[in-house]
Order: C-alpha cells, then sequence, then structure tokens
C-alpha cells in the first residue's frame, strides 16, 4: 500500500465524519451493532449500577424462581467462612462488580459474550446464617440446584473455595463432570479442626460425594508448602501440573493436557486467584509465589475453547489485602474469559 495524497482523501472520505458506531469492516460492524447505537453511544462504563461484567440484572425469587429464558445465571456468593489463613472473600463478588470496563469483546475468541449469550446477574445467594458454615453449603447447594433445573448454566463469583463442593453436588448430581481446576492448591486435604466443609478440601468432597470424576480432573498452577496435603489426588487418579513445570511444557501443552483429560464429557471450571503470582494478585487469603501471570491464566483459559463446559466458579477475591485493585480486575478479566467460553460450549451456546 502505498501513502499518499489520493490515499489520504479516501480515508478522509470515508472516516472523518463517521461516528463509533458505523464500522466499515464486516467482521467488526457485527460486533459493533451489538454494542453501539446508531448515534454512536455505548454504556459508559463508570456509571449505572454496577454487575457482574456489567450484564443486566435480573431479580430471581428465592422460593419458586423463574429464570426465564436465561442460558448462563451470574451469581455471588459473599462468603468466606471456610478459610484457613487470611478471611475477606466475602467481599469478592462486591469487588468484581465494581470493576469496570471489561469487555464487552474478546477480540481472541471473537465474541461479545454478554451480548452473544442470554445472560444476567442474579443477584447474591441469601444465606440463613452468616456464621454456620455447613448452613451456607446447603444454602448454595439448593440455589445452584434451581439453576441446573431450570436448565441454566451457573457461573459463581466467591467467596472461599469450599463454595465448589456444593456447587458441583447440584452440578453432578444426575452424572459425575470433569473438571479443570486452576489454583496454587489441589484443595483435596482431609478434615482439619474437626471439619471436612472448608476451603482445602471441596474437590476431595466432591469425589468421595461421587459428583466429580477424578480421571477427568486436572488441576493446573499448582505449587507451594502444602504439597504434602494433596495424596488424594494422585490416589484418586486426578492429573497434577505444577507451576513450575508450565515454563517447560509451554501453555499449548497444558492446553492440550487438559483438552485431553476431560474429553468431550460435561466439565466445570473452577479458578482460584490465587493461581496467579502474588505480583499480580495480592488480595487472596493464601498468596503463594512463583505463580502464573495474567498473560499465561488469559491464553490457558482461552484455548479452552470448545470444550463442553456446564458451569465455573471465579473464587478467593480477598480485596482489602490489595490497594491497587489488581486481584479483583484479574479475577473479573477471567470471570469473562469463562463467559466467553460458554458462548462454544456444546451444552450452552446452542440452547
Amino acid at each position: 500500500m502505498v501513502w499518499d495524497k489520493t490515499r489520504l482523501e479516501q480515508l478522509r472520505a470515508e472516516f472523518a465524519d463517521a461516528n463509533g458506531g458505523e464500522i466499515f469492516d464486516e467482521k467488526f460492524r457485527k460486533v459493533a451493532e451489538k454494542i453501539i447505537s446508531k448515534s454512536g453511544t455505548r454504556l459508559a462504563p463508570y456509571a449505572g449500577v454496577p454487575t457482574f461484567l456489567s450484564a443486566p440484572y435480573m431479580q430471581v425469587a428465592a422460593e419458586d424462581p423463574d429464570f426465564g429464558n436465561l442460558q448462563v445465571a451470574i451469581t455471588g456468593i459473599p462468603m468466606d467462612l471456610g478459610v484457613t489463613n487470611r478471611p475477606g472473600s466475602r467481599f469478592g463478588p462486591r469487588a468484581l462488580r465494581a470493576i469496570e470496563r471489561i469487555g464487552p469483546y474478546n477480540h481472541v475468541l471473537a465474541t461479545a459474550p454478554v451480548f452473544d449469550l442470554r445472560v444476567a446477574d442474579i443477584g447474591d445467594i441469601s444465606f440463613q446464617s452468616r456464621y454456620r458454615l455447613e448452613l451456607s453449603h446447603d444454602d448454595i447447594e439448593k440455589r445452584i440446584g434451581q439453576i441446573v433445573d431450570a436448565g441454566v448454566a451457573p457461573l459463581s463469583v466467591g467467596g472461599d473455595h469450599s463454595i465448589s463442593h456444593p456447587i458441583l453436588k447440584a452440578i453432578g448430581r444426575q452424572q459425575p463432570v470433569g473438571l479443570i481446576h486452576i489454583d496454587a492448591h489441589c484443595d483435596t486435604s482431609g478434615a482439619f479442626d474437626q471439619t471436612k466443609f472448608h476451603h482445602g478440601g471441596p474437590f476431595r468432597n466432591a469425589v468421595l460425594d461421587g459428583v466429580l470424576d477424578p480421571t477427568r480432573t486436572i488441576q493446573i498452577g499448582i505449587r507451594g508448602s502444602a504439597e504434602y496435603l494433596w495424596e488424594f489426588s494422585y490416589a484418586s487418579g486426578m492429573t497434577v501440573i505444577h507451576a513450575e513445570d508450565i515454563s517447560g511444557m509451554g501453555i499449548a501443552a497444558v492446553v492440550a493436557k487438559a483438552k485431553s483429560i476431560v474429553g468431550d464429557g460435561p466439565t466445570y471450571l473452577s479458578f482460584d486467584v490465587d493461581s496467579l503470582d502474588p505480583s499480580f494478585a495480592p488480595g487472596t487469603g493464601t498468596p503463594e509465589v512463583g505463580g502464573l501471570t495474567t498473560r499465561e491464566v488469559l491464553e490457558l483459559i482461552r484455548g479452552l475453547k470448545g470444550i463442553n463446559l456446564v458451569g465455573g466458579d471465579v473464587v478467593e477475591v480477598a480485596p482489602q489485602y490489595d490497594a491497587t485493585t489488581n486481584t479483583a480486575h484479574g479475577a473479573a478479566q477471567v470471570l469473562f474469559e469463562i463467559l466467553s467460553l460458554m458462548v462454544f460450549s456444546p451444552s450452552i451456546g446452542k440452547r
């Protein structure tokens, strides 16, 4: 292409008076038509009532709920009674809602998921008690069960990682599901302090409850001094990829391994923000140095396009330990990436 006065005049004729909604490239125009009004206006990221990923808010009753024609329901689970170290992830859902400018377009997966799916923020799960962990797990299982029974895929924001156990009990009660688990910790330990319902053991509990298939489970990013607690992962047949192995393998090889493990069956994706190195995500209860970068995590999740995703969660954001809001920002971006994957899931995108 030669740059000259003729080319300049051509560009002026086409673009000088065009507003932001006038997109001439056919591929991008289809995206813009969903997002930008004919006058060139789009939603201001700093205005309005905050919701997850700026999705529409939909109030759904706790009893006899009506989820309408939703394909995906995003729900907050503000509960951190299962932490073993620093508390505070009960504030995670609120922190993620407050992050602006996530999406709406995913340029790698070529989707605007809030527009390409029938999705809504349905608010937070209400709890019978702010003090009793087991009752909170019952409330989570009940609400996620309602979502699943309505034929809707749940996408949850915690809260500590113990929430994944009751979620999986609801999702896997008809058929055990596979799992892609991105975390610093395997979370397959036994009971501590007279309870097994803590954030270090949800996936052990889920396997023993018959709702999670360990042979279709892969745990990615594992590291730190708690390795001796994770024998159940190996004994049950889970695949564990440690953080220090990822550099040698490469993200593409990790993605290929994950896809081969979960296959075509129903799969759940659980993301703990402490999988990220504390330099990217200090706002979490159990930070571990030597973790993944945000770029590595995005590449990993985007590589999972096409898996049969039936639900997902983002957990362990404790915003009070991060004055920069980087932790919540990274977690909100991951939430967006998981929702983007749902567009291409055989169980969701074609509903």
